[in-house]
């Protein structure tokens, strides 16, 4: 049977009502990814689990940290931290003790790790104080009459659980934005529904492939994540004929991207999502360009969220490396009707006078 000791932030920040239904939430969906009893207490989540849950646990969103902890009352607080240390301590020649304390008792969090330090250097004499750097760190959380025993801090997901803020629909196409995109905006609380735009013939390579890998990869953060493949092919079939007679190819990645919005929007009306999120980033290709942004933001009339318009290409391949989603983002994929000199000023004028054309088809 293992305890674990679950941390959250910004959570405890909201008002009382506003905590209780986000607390409600990181539960649920903690629920839905590992078979755990549950416990709560003042700022604090606890998980009773017969396996040990850490990889699960650290891509649930909402969750800061958490630790594997050892639970005794404080009248055997003593004891069981030389148990405790005689298991952990290995071969570490320094060590510190990290105290915290909630509720009201008769000595102070500094004055308890100071006893417990004395305690350890009493049972394990080789060991020296180290409160800048040491090589063991024994954590104890104490919460009135209850003690929580720990070593070691794992890292979570961070963010606020998913389904707080809502559904957004998301343009996905599993390259290394797109997916980094998503994760950031899940993170922040959103249901995000992918959707895929199938170029068909006009793509080389493996571009199914690569979304059913990156879609696998998102499920591990959201178990109901799952692509919608939207037929792309007919219209782009239709763009590439006017556009050819227009001599106005420049102008494909735009007509495309601009068919997406629309689509997206539609999706999102749908199913009651309240924006479109997109990998864009502010001058990375020349669809992207501050004009070209523009004349895109006007192919819909709901909201567009572009979490990594600030970012540069190094932070967000950074990103996609922590998330797992890189390696499988680099399958070789190539749009065959992307001009060789694509438009970076596009007039929305000539734009939406060409797509009433290519609709007429």
């Amino acid at each position: 049977m293992y305890l674990y000791l679950i941390r959250y932030s910004e959570i405890f920040l909201k008002s009382e009502f506003v905590r209780r239904k986000w607390e409600k939430k990181l539960i649920e969906n903690i629920e839905r990814v590992v078979n755990v009893k549950v416990k709560k207490n003042r700022g604090r989540i606890y998980l009773i689990s017969d396996e040990i849950i850490d990889e699960k646990l650290k891509k649930v969103f909402g969750i800061v940290s958490f630790s594997r902890v050892i639970h005794c009352k404080l009248n055997e607080l003593d004891e069981r931290v030389v148990e405790f240390c005689r298991e952990k301590i290995g071969n570490a020649k320094t060590f510190a003790v990290r105290v915290k304390r909630v509720g009201t008792h008769n000595f102070t969090s500094l004055q308890k790790a100071s006893e417990l330090g004395s305690l350890i250097l009493k049972n394990f004499p080789n060991l020296k104080v180290d409160l800048k750097n040491p090589e063991f760190e024994l954590h104890v959380e104490i919460r009135d009459n209850d003690c929580y025993i720990f070593s070691e801090i794992v890292r979570g997901a961070g963010g606020i659980p998913i389904g707080v803020e809502g559904k957004v629909v998301s343009l996905f196409s599993a390259g290394i934005d797109s997916p980094v995109a998503t994760y950031m905006m899940m993170k922040r609380g959103c249901e995000v529904l992918p959707i895929f735009f199938n170029l068909g013939k006009f793509y080389e390579g493996k571009a199914i492939e690569r979304v059913k890998s990156v879609e696998r990869v998102l499920k591990e953060y959201y178990p109901d994540f799952e692509v919608h493949v939207v037929n792309h092919e007919d219209f782009i079939e239709k763009a590439l004929k006017v556009l050819k007679e227009e001599k106005k190819l420049s102008y494909m990645c735009l007509i495309c991207k601009r068919r997406m919005y629309k689509v997206a929007e539609d999706y999102a009306k749908e199913y009651g999502a309240l924006g479109i999120v997109t990998g864009e980033s502010l001058g990375q290709v020349a669809s992207q360009t501050l004009d070209n942004l523009y004349v895109l933001s006007k192919a819909c009339s709901i909201p567009i969220y572009r979490p990594l318009i600030g970012m540069d290409k190094v932070e967000i391949e950074r990103i996609a490396r922590e998330i797992g989603t890189y390696e499988h983002s680099i399958l070789p994929v190539e749009c065959k009707v992307a001009p060789k000199k694509p438009k970076t000023r596009g007039k929305l004028e000539v734009i939406e006078d060409l797509e009433k054309k290519i609709y007429k088809c």
